[in-house]
């Protein structure tokens, strides 16, 4: 009995303890919750994005509390794609600026960053055209300073930093540096972190950790996020992004084929023709104008559907034989032995997916990458069309595309049978668009802390209400038990004496 008896004060005082530490943070069951916000454009090569992200205003920075609002795709090009028309970069920010401004509340615009990364497309417009890129940045500062948020810049990032602010995304999307648990308690000390393979449409970026020499300085970043030291590898190939390398692609097949006014184009289906202006291929510093050079002539394009003339011709685009380094990607470039897994995300998710769904092949391996591609390579353009209607123009790319892929993981990065299937294609991450913006925003805006710091999760409401109800029927029900132990122990001492 006296055993019944204190099992029964046991829980009551556990509950009635729980019930006080629910208590303690009265503000984590307000409804709704104050939150901040913070706006990042991604002013890539070929269009704009904006993100928004939000966080708990009530609470301490930690893994897990930023997440993404919504996102708005700017019409057109990139900025860079407005050199020379004055004015229409800034002119082409507005839609998704007013949609900000809507989506926040007015009581948080003052108090809402807004930053601006410009990538590959600016790089390459600072290289050719430096004076004209400062016009562009210029015009989109000015344009973003008449909207009522906290303007923090319009930059051009490095290929390094996009590599690694894509790299911070990725891991903390995943919760990667820590895992914690209620007032402060760890559980982990944080995983084993996921490489970050990015391609876009000028440049592609490779990053992990290494506990390997990182010989080639320029590549070695060290980060201390949370209290942990990271010792990462990161390079960015500028003019490898996926539609640079389409205009290297067809460089070099004039080059090789002599620019008579047509080519043939193994990687095009067989049944599809085009024809494209010569400014458009050779306007860029990716390709070295020919001699002569008429900017105004047209070029007539005729597929072929090779898969081994294109295969061929994309391969030489890259530089495997030259390597100063006692290893190498390629071009003569550093790199490390891979480790662990690997998230590839942006075009690298877009033309893997397309892989997938138009050869019927789930992709797991090195061999199933090389099958599907022979698939989609071989595909008259009719076909393709017929079971892609909505993609138009864009599937007679997606034979080099594919191939650009298998080059760079397999020739390039280094994946094979035992390290590809380590390689996760995904678009989004816990609901978050994956890319460098989300990690861009948390370095600048102080969200990752460098030191453990006393985290506490906020749960949710409905959580919590959950909770004190659990907790409250313990404690009636102990009350209950005591009070029935009593009354049995009672008659017993009356009834025999």
């Amino acid at each position: 009995m006296q055993l019944q008896i204190c099992t029964a004060i046991a829980i009551l005082f556990i509950s009635f303890i729980g019930i006080l530490l629910l208590a303690i943070n009265p503000e984590d069951i307000k409804e709704p919750a104050q939150l901040m916000y913070g706006i990042v454009l991604d002013a890539g090569s070929t269009h704009t994005s904006m993100f928004i992200y939000k966080w708990p205003a009530d609470k301490q920075n930690g893994t897990g509390i930023v997440s993404q609002h919504s996102e708005c795709h700017v019409k057109g090009g990139g900025i860079s794609s407005y050199a020379g028309a004055r004015g229409g970069a800034a002119r082409s920010l507005e839609k998704c600026m007013e949609k900000a401004k809507q989506e926040i509340p007015k009581s948080r615009h003052k108090l809402t960053p807004v930053y601006l990364g410009a990538t590959a497309g600016m790089r390459l417009l600072n290289i050719s055209k430096p004076e004209e890129s400062g016009e562009i940045l210029k015009e989109v500062e000015d344009k973003l300073k008449t909207y009522p948020f906290r303007f923090k810049g319009a930059t051009i990032l490095s290929g390094q930093e996009e590599g690694a602010y894509g790299w911070v995304t990725v891991n903390y999307l995943l919760e990667k540096f820590i895992k914690y648990g209620f007032v402060g308690q760890w559980l982990s000390p944080g995983r084993d972190t996921v490489g970050a393979l990015d391609l876009g449409g000028a440049s592609t970026q490779i990053t992990f950790v290494t506990k390997q020499t990182v010989e080639n300085k320029d590549n070695l970043m060290k980060l201390r996020l949370y209290g942990r030291d990271y010792q990462i590898y990161t390079q960015s190939f500028l003019c490898y992004g996926r539609d640079q390398v389409l205009l290297k692609l067809l460089a070099h097949l004039i080059t090789t084929q002599g620019s008579g006014g047509s080519i043939v184009h193994p990687c095009y289906p067989a049944d599809y023709n085009t024809s494209v202006n010569l400014s458009s291929v050779f306007d860029t510093p990716c390709n070295k104008k020919p001699t002569p050079y008429k900017p105004d002539d047209n070029l007539q394009i005729k597929g072929t559907g090779n898969y081994n003339q294109c295969m061929g011709n994309v391969s030489r685009l890259f530089s495997f034989d030259r390597c100063s380094y006692s290893k190498c990607s390629f071009d003569g470039v550093f790199q490390p032995n891979i480790t662990g897994n690997f998230m590839a995300f942006s075009a690298f998710f877009y033309t893997h997916e397309f892989l997938q769904r138009a050869a019927g092949i789930t992709i797991t391996s090195p061999a199933d990458l090389e099958e599907a591609v022979h698939v989609v390579c071989n595909m008259s353009f009719q076909e393709m069309l017929n079971k892609f209607p909505d993609e138009g123009n864009h599937l007679r790319d997606y034979c080099a595309d594919s191939i650009l892929l298998r080059v760079l993981l397999i020739n390039g990065y280094g994946f094979n049978d035992l390290s590809f299937p380590h390689i996760s294609f995904q678009g989004k991450a816990e609901g978050n668009s994956v890319g460098w913006s989300l990690g861009y925003m948390l370095s600048l805006s102080n969200l990752l802390p460098a030191e453990n710091v006393l985290l506490r999760k906020a749960l949710r409401p409905d959580a919590w209400r959950a909770a004190i109800f659990l907790f409250s029927a313990l404690i009636i029900a102990s009350i209950i038990f005591l009070i029935r132990s009593y009354q049995r122990n009672a008659t017993k001492l009356c009834c025999y004496p």
